[in-house]
């Protein structure tokens, strides 16, 4: 299916279609953004008494819907859609739901705003930072954005950052201690583990000149005030979301839904979130990186295919990111898991990536899926999602993507 190009609608028209209707089923492409631009509108529309459904699909196709509205986020499909194009889809729910009268939550506004590649207070969302600002809900402060108390375990495991001790909690713990940090962290320490972070990431002979533009939405973080805060900071909250959304999709809608999540929904988040982390890193690691006209490969795998957390399947697309933002000279990064026959791409800019996958899928006989700027695609898929028989193989839609691109 090809991504239509229309404007996202005006807050007012979707507020006035949602707040009419009786029923609202809610899809949402699976990255933070979408899912916290979803929880947003869930959250709204329970405020407002009207009965909703949401979760989460690689590639959201509107519902049916009887008696009801089908609204899509993350991709222009459909009648009603949040796409996520011009600016983050966060920002734009979190002016829907003040459409519908209720006081929209800012921290997950600003959290999908971050795991959209934004900052907060910019691309539509100095609303909510303003309204976060004002209830004391966040403080910007020197630092490391990380969701968790623990530095070490944040460090080693934040996909917005990629280190040398990236997916290694022992040699995150390492390097810490070099710098002897105190117990109780003030503005300077937060400084100089700032410092050390930001030398890291572009240090390394690996790292692409990208590496220091992409640092810096984990640098400076909102911290997130006590109650408020479900993980430490803004900058944590929406690496927590992106993981969530293709690990653990239904405890992502959890997190995001709740005004005050649970101990189990946050314990059970924070593991969702370390396991995909540490799984893309050391995939990274492992992998095989070739250089292409305009795209950079990564070659993972060596392991059973299989939808467990942790395993390439669900964290491929983490590794396409990692990859282009740390490590790719090129425009495009791609991730390829050959013992499972599927890839996942990234690109810098919206170019259509998408829709080279549903391409290059259709020609292949294999499934296709994706945004303007990331996409994959799986060789012999049922449509179950398991194994089926294809004459293609992954090696192929890799050569033919690369001529697409």
């Amino acid at each position: 299916m090809t991504e239509a190009t229309s404007a996202a609608p005006a807050p007012d028209a979707l507020a006035g279609v949602l707040a009419d209707a009786p029923f609202v089923r809610l899809v949402a492409t699976d990255d933070g953004d979408a899912l916290a631009a979803a929880g947003l509108l869930a959250k709204g529309l329970r405020a407002a008494g009207t009965p909703f459904q949401v979760r989460v699909d690689r590639d959201p196709i509107p519902d049916d819907v009887d008696d009801g509205v089908a609204v899509t986020v993350g991709v222009d499909r459909g009648a009603h859609a949040i796409p996520g194009t011009t600016r983050p889809a966060s920002a734009d729910a979190f002016a829907v739901v003040r459409r519908l009268g209720v006081d929209p939550d800012p921290v997950v506004a600003l959290a999908g705003v971050v795991a959209a590649g934004s900052v907060p207070g910019t691309d539509g969302s100095g609303d909510a930072l303003d309204a976060a600002d004002r209830d004391g809900l966040v403080e910007r402060r020197p630092g490391v954005a990380v969701p968790t108390a623990d530095l070490a375990d944040g460090l080693a495991a934040s996909t917005l950052v990629r280190t040398p001790y990236s997916g290694d909690p022992e040699a995150a713990r390492a390097a810490l201690a070099d710098l002897g940090l105190p117990a109780e962290m003030d503005g300077d320490a937060h400084r100089r583990l700032a410092s050390l972070v930001a030398v890291d990431v572009v240090g390394g002979e690996e790292a692409a000149a990208r590496s220091a533009s992409a640092v810096e939405r984990a640098l400076r973080p909102y911290a997130i005030a006590g109650a408020a805060a479900p993980v430490e900071t803004v900058g944590g909250y929406a690496d927590v979301l992106d993981a969530l959304a293709r690990e653990a999709p239904g405890t992502g809608i959890a997190l995001a839904i709740a005004a005050d999540p649970s101990a189990a929904v946050r314990t059970a988040a924070i593991e969702a979130w370390r396991a995909h982390g540490i799984a893309a890193h050391r995939a990274l690691d492992a992998a095989t990186v070739s250089r292409y006209d305009g795209c950079v490969v990564a070659r993972v795998g060596g392991r059973e295919p299989a939808d467990d957390a942790g395993t390439p399947r669900a964290v491929l697309p983490t590794v396409a990111r990692l990859l282009r933002d740390f490590r790719s000279p090129e425009p495009v990064a791609v991730a390829v898991d050959e013992s499972d026959d599927r890839l996942a791409a990234a690109a810098t800019e919206p170019t259509g990536l998408g829709d080279a996958c549903r391409s290059v899928a259709a020609e292949l006989d294999a499934n296709g899926w994706g945004t303007a700027d990331r996409g994959g695609i799986a060789v012999g898929e049922s449509d179950g999602g398991g194994k089926a028989e294809s004459g293609a193989d992954i090696t192929g839609a890799l050569a033919a993507l690369r001529e697409a691109i």
